[in-house]
């Protein structure tokens, strides 16, 4: 489904199912270096059970318009674009990663808009090591091949989706490549993992917030580590759900994931 929000073209997967805004929505909202692609399981599975679904693509990532936003606070209010955009008054929010944090900050800005908050593979703050910054800047490939190891709990999952023989190391090293080569404008490995390391407004949101709220985890979570959102969960008086995976726990653990968020909507 094509938008136009702000002037510029926005994307956002509607996971094979007509975007009908009279249902009860779900927006997703991918991490940095990531796209729409990321929530193919669980988008549709909600497309199909009675939900209106948009996953997004962020401005600079894939299908939608750059250049790409400078805070989480910019992302927040640019979610708020697209659903106006698209017909819609109110809908869950469902994050990973930096999408998390863009998904708290925007129910904090609109908390009557929000009927779910469900953030993945989240940590407050989410701190980003200055090694990995310097990498980032100076050879960002290698920055994406040593974030993708540390993303996954596991060589190989057993056969699940997105199904046998897929390794998911290399599907996610070549998306964030994807993404990173498709900016032209800047270095977006190091633009957007700089954007998490400072956002520094979690908690004045997690007060605004109104609705119910889910944080699902990766137990063996490398990159956002599962003790570094226990305030904010606290904060939130969210639900927490543990998945064995890592920090791509929408892949490396799928079925479990899709039990959390299915639990998280009802």
């Amino acid at each position: 489904m094509r938008l136009r929000v702000g002037g510029r073209e926005a994307y956002a997967y509607t996971g094979g199912r007509p975007f009908d805004p009279a249902l009860p929505a779900v927006v997703f909202v991918h991490g940095a270096l990531h796209d729409h692609s990321c929530w193919n399981l669980l988008a549709r599975w909600c497309a199909h059970h009675g939900h209106a679904v948009l996953a997004v693509d962020l401005p600079g990532h894939a299908h939608s318009e750059g250049p790409p936003l400078d805070s989480v606070e910019a992302i927040a209010g640019w979610l708020w674009s697209v659903l106006d955009a698209a017909g819609l008054q109110r809908a869950a929010l469902v994050g990973h990663s930096m999408g998390s944090l863009a998904a708290l900050e925007a129910a904090g800005q609109a908390p009557d808009r929000v009927t779910r908050l469900v953030m993945m593979g989240t940590a407050y703050p989410m701190k980003v090591s200055e090694s990995l910054l310097t990498t980032a800047l100076a050879d960002p490939l290698r920055a994406i091949d040593l974030v993708t190891s540390w993303s996954y709990s596991t060589i190989a999952a057993k056969p699940s989706f997105p199904g046998p023989g897929m390794w998911l190391h290399g599907s996610n090293r070549a998306l964030m490549r994807r993404m990173q080569a498709g900016c032209t404008t800047l270095n977006l490995f190091h633009h957007e993992f700089s954007i998490c390391d400072r956002y520094r407004g979690g908690e004045a949101a997690a007060a605004r917030v109104a609705c119910p709220v889910h944080v699902v985890l990766g137990r063996a979570d490398q990159m956002t580590l599962p003790r570094s959102a226990r305030d904010l969960a606290t904060a939130l008086k969210a639900k927490v759900h543990v998945v064995e995976a890592g920090h791509n726990l929408m892949t490396e653990a799928p079925d479990a994931t899709l039990a959390a968020l299915r639990d998280s909507l009802a």
